[in-house]
């Protein structure tokens, strides 16, 4: 992110990768995920 002010994760952070498990959508439109873990981040190219 860019810009200033209160920092959304600690230095000490480390990124990690989600998989979506479920979602669910209420009467009113809402979606409620629920994402898992899914281990370390992947990187690929655009080659």
């Amino acid at each position: 992110m860019l810009g200033r002010g209160k920092r959304l994760f600690g230095d000490d952070a480390q990124a990690s990768s989600f998989t979506l498990a479920d979602s669910t959508r209420t009467n009113g439109g809402v979606l409620i995920n629920r994402y898992v873990r899914d281990g370390g981040v992947k990187t690929g190219s655009f080659e």
